[in-house]
């Protein structure tokens, strides 16, 4: 079956571009330096809680408004993006672009002719004249609000390989399909989600707090791997753990752990993680332990509080089936990478202190944020009971506009779109 532009699935794999990799942009990957994940949370920085924290990492140039992404009018927003998309599917989509070289601002080449057409045709930039085959600032304007739309660090460099170029080169037609997937996926976040809540998207990797149809705060998260998924869920905010102990999933035991301490016998006392026996309780020497089995995951692997705990200084908890739960973490560089899915399924908070002081305002001897910011100053564990609710959703948004008009696109990261069939 040919696309909208006559290339049928050969066409698009002769260019170097697999279903797989066109539809999910497996290039966001490329050149991140991937290392294990439990090796990151270890990783020996101590946590910062300035209040400009969030400055000393990149960011990323974002469209923000107090409207929450996601709300009662978004449905509305995404119906007239698919009556746009709808239009220029039957026009003939968008052509594709090849690159011979790096194309940016001061570059003269054929290609650059064919970019503007693609932006023009998507609404990333107005016709104008001039040198088609120039990049110039107006090319640069565009490609950089393509690349924010699409959740691309805006660098205003269209490369021959990488996110940019896997975003673009996939089909007009694509694109309606992800529409028209996520809009049942935003109608049903569309009604009363609570005063105070909570929303992640986990595509985006980004968190929003919203009090009384406000956003109150954007927090960047570091949410599941491919092969350890996020869940989503529905829930509630019920408690607030600062300086928590870490006990260690099983399957992080076996996978992560045992490996670890195969090649350092010293790994667990550097990090101070300690075994107990689950039933008795008793503290076991971990020379007792076969380390060339999987015998350890028998017992309980226990982190100690500390500026190197996996989970940070803070660990928000809330029913979930699958026993995930929010944290901080000492490796905060991790808030800097565009690809951020690098957990084992649970949330990391970018500036959790101002998350947890939000959460935490309601309720009785916390209203104060002196009071979270003395709580961080200790080094036992303190729990907080979280009185007022506040409601919490891991949600799968992969494509969704606001009332500007401007449509955004993430990557199917965990393949829920069910996209292929676009393709055939």
């Amino acid at each position: 079956m040919k696309d909208l532009l006559g290339r049928t699935a050969s066409d698009w794999a002769s260019r170097g571009i697999s279903r797989r990799s066109l539809l999910a942009g497996i290039g966001g990957a490329v050149g991140y330096a991937a290392t294990p994940a439990f090796a990151q949370q270890f990783a020996l920085s101590q946590p910062e809680w300035s209040d400009g924290f969030d400055t000393s990492i990149p960011q990323q140039a974002q469209v923000r408004t107090d409207k929450p992404t996601i709300g009662p009018e978004t449905p509305s927003y995404v119906e007239a993006a698919i009556q746009r998309y709808a239009d220029i599917v039957a026009r003939g989509g968008w052509p594709y672009v090849n690159v011979s070289q790096a194309l940016k601002v001061g570059v003269s080449s054929p290609d650059v002719a064919v970019l503007r057409q693609r932006l023009e045709v998507s609404g990333d930039l107005e016709p104008v004249g001039g040198n088609p085959t120039a990049f110039d600032s107006f090319v640069d304007q565009g490609l950089r609000r393509f690349q924010m739309r699409h959740g691309v660090r805006p660098d205003g460099v269209l490369g021959a390989s990488g996110e940019t170029i896997q975003a673009m080169n996939i089909p007009a037609e694509v694109r309606l399909r992800q529409l028209e997937t996520n809009l049942v996926r935003v109608r049903s976040m569309s009604g009363f989600l609570g005063d105070r809540y909570v929303m992640v998207n986990v595509p985006a990797a980004d968190i929003e707090t919203i009090e009384n149809g406000l956003v109150h705060s954007h927090h960047k998260a570091v949410v599941g791997k491919i092969d350890r998924p996020t869940p989503l869920l529905s829930t509630h905010i019920t408690n607030i753990k600062f300086h928590p102990y870490w006990t260690v999933p099983i399957s992080i035991i076996k996978k992560d752990v045992i490996p670890m301490v195969q090649k350092d016998p010293q790994y667990l006392s550097k990090f101070k993680i300690r075994i107990f026996d689950w039933k008795t309780h008793e503290e076991i020497d971990p020379l007792s332990i076969d380390w060339n089995t999987d015998q350890a995951s028998q017992y309980m692997l226990r982190q100690d509080p500390s500026e190197i705990n996996s989970l940070g200084a803070v660990k928000i908890n809330f029913p979930s089936p699958e026993g995930v739960y929010m944290h901080d973490t000492p490796s905060k560089t991790l808030f800097g990478n565009d690809y951020r899915f690098d957990s084992s399924g649970c949330v990391r908070v970018q500036n959790v202190r101002e998350y947890v002081t939000w959460i935490l305002k309601y309720t009785p001897g916390w209203e104060d944020p002196a009071a979270v910011d003395a709580a961080l100053r200790q080094s036992e564990q303190i729990d907080a009971q979280v009185a007022d609710k506040v409601n919490l959703y891991f949600n799968y948004f992969t494509a969704w506009a606001n009332s500007d008009g401007v449509v955004q696109f993430r990557e199917d990261i965990y393949k829920k779109d069910d996209l292929d069939v676009a393709l055939r």
